[in-house]
């Protein structure tokens, strides 16, 4: 019978997911029983992806305020502390923020892209840039300036005036705080020489910048928590990076060690299945919201581990192309088979030619995590286990 169905996810319930809970075991059994109640067979090829967010709750990666403070004072001392590009997100920096401020002597000196920060939470709607006449990519302002030019905006989806936010964050620690705004690193050195990089994606351009201009401490959010200070969590790859507010006082970081699980879930569905699954852990997805411009990224990767199956890119066609130039004189039945039998028998030439012109060229894991992150969503649907079937058909399956 043909199939008339592509791609198929389908988001899994499982129980809370607290530490110390074996997902190793876990996960396989959620898996199973959905496809037992829900009809669904495994299959070979078919992928299994894991929210990093449970993950990180089952290490019981968890890092306190206290620890953060601890961690910063052994690096700066007493010096001003410059943050360059920290995000504007209460729940990925907020917390984060009141621990580096209270590790610091006794000013934190805040740097604030605008009219955006990195990952596309806006400060100020961008046509007022050109109605106030104010380069961002040259003028620098003091936060007095910045409230002359624009007021006090509020995020348009929080409500929340992160200016006033982040300052408040600083000060009730007892620090004093000072913001400025300037799309340029070096802005940074005209008041510490001591920085902490707090952007994500360019972090490591930021580095670069600053190393090469005369900064005397320059360390980032990866450099934040890499060793567990008191029996706190930590991530030695990524630190700080991807980590989330769990409480007021308490962030959960990015787990650790995900490929050990990823291949051991892989071996545990062979067991008990005789399929070969594929395995991610996966974040925050990579996608970009048309309206608020938000990047929905915040992670320092889409996924952190992953099964030796979801390496690479997709090898894709157009079959819009396909029917437009090679079989555009064919129709229905006819023209489907001749498609359906290029592509079987061009499959290992494909990728690169004319064909495959206009498909996206990203990588796997970066798209089925995107896929994931959406299905899952990021509230209580209760599904932090996706299982997705079909993905690396093509139209000859």
């Amino acid at each position: 019978m043909e199939r008339m169905v592509g791609t198929v996810a389908r988001g899994i319930r499982t129980p809370i997911i607290n530490k110390g809970d074996n997902l190793e075991q876990l996960v396989p059994e959620c898996v199973l029983k959905a496809s037992e109640a829900e009809g669904f067979a495994i299959g070979d090829r078919d992928i299994i992806a894991i929210t990093e967010s449970v993950v990180g709750r089952a290490q019981g990666n968890y890092a306190s305020v206290d620890a953060i403070a601890e961690d910063i004072r052994s690096k700066y001392g007493e010096d001003t502390i410059g943050l360059v590009f920290p995000i504007l997100s209460r729940n990925r920096f907020g917390t984060c923020l009141k621990g580096i401020a209270k590790g610091a002597a006794e000013k934190i000196v805040l740097l604030l892209s605008y009219p955006a920060d990195e990952v596309g939470n806006h400060l100020i709607d961008p046509d007022l840039l050109d109605e106030k006449n104010i380069n961002p990519w040259s003028d620098v302002l003091t936060k007095e300036e910045f409230i002359y030019y624009f007021g006090t905006p509020k995020h348009p989806f929080t409500g929340v005036n992160y200016i006033e936010y982040y300052e408040s964050i600083v000060e009730e620690t007892g620090r004093k705080c000072e913001i400025i705004f300037s799309n340029n690193p070096l802005t940074i050195l005209e008041y510490t020489k001591s920085i902490l990089i707090c952007d994500i994606h360019t972090r490591a351009k930021t580095r670069r910048i600053l190393n090469a201009n005369g900064a005397d401490k320059v360390y980032g959010l990866e450099d934040i928590l890499t060793a567990p200070i008191d029996g706190n969590g930590y991530n030695e790859e990524y630190g700080l990076l991807g980590s989330n507010k769990a409480t007021e006082n308490e962030v959960k970081l990015f787990p650790r060690d995900c490929q050990a699980l990823v291949e051991k879930i892989q071996a545990v569905m062979k067991e008990k299945t005789g399929k070969n699954v594929e395995v991610m852990v996966y974040g925050d997805g990579a996608f970009k919201d048309p309206v608020g411009k938000i990047w929905e990224l915040a992670d320092p990767v889409v996924s952190p581990a992953y099964t030796k199956g979801l390496e690479g890119t997709p090898n894709e066609v157009k079959l819009k192309y396909l029917a437009d130039n090679y079989f555009g004189h064919l129709r229905g039945e006819e023209q489907k088979k001749a498609i359906a039998d290029y592509i079987k028998n061009k499959s290992p030439d494909l990728k690169g030619s004319m064909a495959s012109q206009g498909t996206t060229p990203r990588r796997l894991t970066d798209l089925i995590g995107s896929l994931a992150d959406l299905i899952s969503g990021s509230g209580d649907k209760g599904t932090p286990v996706v299982y997705i079937q079909g993905y690396f058909d093509n139209f000859t399956k």
